[in-house]
């Protein structure tokens, strides 16, 4: 006779305390994102001039304090139009409500994706923690090839990547794949 899996309850059976210990994961990756996020945002506004260097990795890496008032990848930054700022925090909060509204949708067993959400979610408080304080978003980190330079970036800006990285991946079935061998 086969064994069946034991019964798990969903996550609304179970009591407030139990779905908030559920749901840990979803919490502290936020929280450590955004202060990680501000704490080094606060260190660069503290000790490095705006729109001044310093070599990290020679030919390849700097950091470099700059004030984006625009949106992700600088668009828009050189754009001005009357409550930009306004206008783009009210944008980055819902789509920040959306993510989290999803987040929230997914099975407590959905470890990666909600691992990939929980970054996102984080990197798009920070730099919406910035945009509401002051009105941009300190990027400090200039990766560079000879004359071609990527778009300055923060520790938010890189949650944000490896959150969608790893739900593309999640999406793409990466490592879920089950031996068909008996």
């Amino acid at each position: 006779m086969p064994e069946t899996a034991p019964q798990v309850p969903e996550s609304t059976d179970l009591p407030e305390p139990e779905r908030v210990r559920e749901r840990r994961l979803e919490i502290w990756v936020p929280i450590v994102v955004v202060a990680l996020d501000q704490l080094t945002k606060a260190l660069v506004r503290a000790t490095l001039p705006l729109h001044e260097s310093v070599t990290i990795v020679p030919g390849f890496m700097d950091f470099t304090h700059v004030r984006n008032t625009g949106a992700a990848f600088g668009i828009l930054n050189a754009a001005e139009f009357p409550f930009k700022t306004i206008v783009i925090a009210v944008i980055a909060t819902a789509a920040l409500v959306g993510v989290g509204m999803y987040a929230a949708s997914l099975a407590h067993h959905q470890l990666v994706a909600r691992i990939g959400l929980s970054l996102i979610i984080g990197g798009a408080a920070g730099n919406l923690l910035d945009r509401v304080v002051a009105g941009s978003v300190v990027d400090f980190v200039d990766v560079y090839w000879r004359t071609y330079h990527f778009w300055a970036f923060n520790v938010a800006d890189s949650a944000i990547t490896v959150g969608v990285a790893i739900m593309i991946l999640d999406m793409l079935g990466v490592g879920t794949h089950v031996s068909k061998a008996a």
